[in-house]
């Protein structure tokens, strides 16, 4: 196993205890009712909201190279150079 999934499993197993051991009741106030929710339920609900957010903030964005391609679609045809023969024979 490598070590990225030994961490993993380490983190799992200690925030699945930390879940376990907090199971008592809190009065959660929503809006206008105050409303006896377990501690779990308000743990788990905020770290699956913090791993979705932490997942659509870390995604990789478009590469560089996909920009270039949309620049090139747009340009006009007029403005492409084409080699003559002299230039294919001496890059071949």
């Amino acid at each position: 196993m490598s070590a990225k999934t030994i961490s993993i499993i380490i983190l799992t197993v200690l925030l699945t205890i930390f879940l376990m051991v907090n199971t008592e009741p809190v009065d959660f106030d929503f809006l206008v009712a105050t409303v006896p929710v377990s501690k779990l339920l308000v743990i788990g609900i905020c770290i699956i909201i913090g791993f979705i957010i932490g997942f659509v903030v870390g995604r990789p964005r478009k590469t560089l190279s996909s920009y270039d391609d949309e620049i090139e679609k747009h340009q006009p045809v007029s403005n492409k150079k084409e080699l003559s023969d002299e230039d294919r024979d001496y890059i071949s």
